[in-house]
């Protein structure tokens, strides 16, 4: 981390981190790290799938027994509350970032045009079960400087600021919720299926750091607790998550266990 850190002359957006980075991150490798920490916990997390839930419970329980001071906060309704049009972004940066991506390397293809023709051209090999929706309707959208673009990307300081709010309001040092749901099956018919908890939105779409570990299994599926925080916290977001890690060893070897399913 300390060596991808820090600006990239090629890359504009990280300018803003020069002088805000850590060369050595492994400082904030403190098993006593959640003593004394103000973390808001996602409360709408505490319903759903009683295993999960059972999981996140006790996760509480823990980081409380270490010392942390536990709020209960609802980060994720608010969100969703702003209607960010995360998708939209996704579609334009995604075309843009192909073409550049592409048009430097050694590939046969050198835009996303390109790519989508290969598939077509390919398909019972390239493609058979799914197809490319996401690539055209990507492919579909116009430069970063369509208004649509950047009517949307204004709308991302609505999430930056209900974020550092809620943390200033409640004097967080972190904000915390179980990372996803349940491994879930994807199968040819439906792909995939959603199994509740999601928390990444709102760090991914400010661009704030966000860490997971392990939290435990529910029928030998793994849960993960992710925490989160404001900009340039890396290092406190390693130090409780290090911390919550060392108090659980939830981590565990896979055992690759056989379906009873013909």
């Amino acid at each position: 981390l300390g060596l991808v850190s820090g600006v990239d002359e090629s890359d504009e957006a990280t300018k803003t981190s020069e002088g805000k980075n850590k060369i050595d991150y492994t400082k904030y490798l403190n098993a006593d790290g959640l003593k004394g920490a103000r973390i808001g916990v996602e409360k709408s997390f505490l319903k759903g799938h009683e295993d999960v839930v059972a999981l996140y419970k006790n996760a509480i329980e823990i980081m409380k027994k270490k010392g942390a001071v536990i709020i209960e906060v609802n980060l994720i309704k608010k969100y969703y509350d702003e209607n960010y049009p995360e998708f939209e972004v996704l579609q334009y940066e995604f075309k843009d970032g192909v073409n550049n991506y592409l048009s430097n390397t050694n590939a046969k293809v050198k835009t996303l045009e390109e790519v989508i023709a290969f598939n077509k051209k390919n398909e019972a090999t390239a493609m058979p079960y799914f197809k490319q929706e996401t690539l055209e309707s990507s492919q579909a959208k116009g430069p970063l400087t369509a208004t649509e673009y950047v009517e949307a990307i204004k709308k991302r300081s609505g999430i930056i600021k209900l974020i550092d709010n809620i943390m200033k309001e409640n004097k967080l040092d972190a904000i915390c919720g179980t990372s996803i749901g349940l491994p879930c099956p994807i199968d040819v018919i439906n792909g995939d299926n959603d199994s509740g908890f999601y928390f990444c939105p709102p760090a991914a779409v400010a661009g704030y750091p966000h860490i997971t570990v392990p939290m435990g299994k529910a029928h030998e599926l793994p849960v993960g607790l992710s925490f989160m925080s404001g900009a340039y916290k890396e290092g406190e977001m390693i130090e409780l998550a290090y911390a919550f890690e060392q108090a659980t060893k939830k981590r565990g070897a896979p055992k690759f266990l056989k379906t009873s399913i013909p």
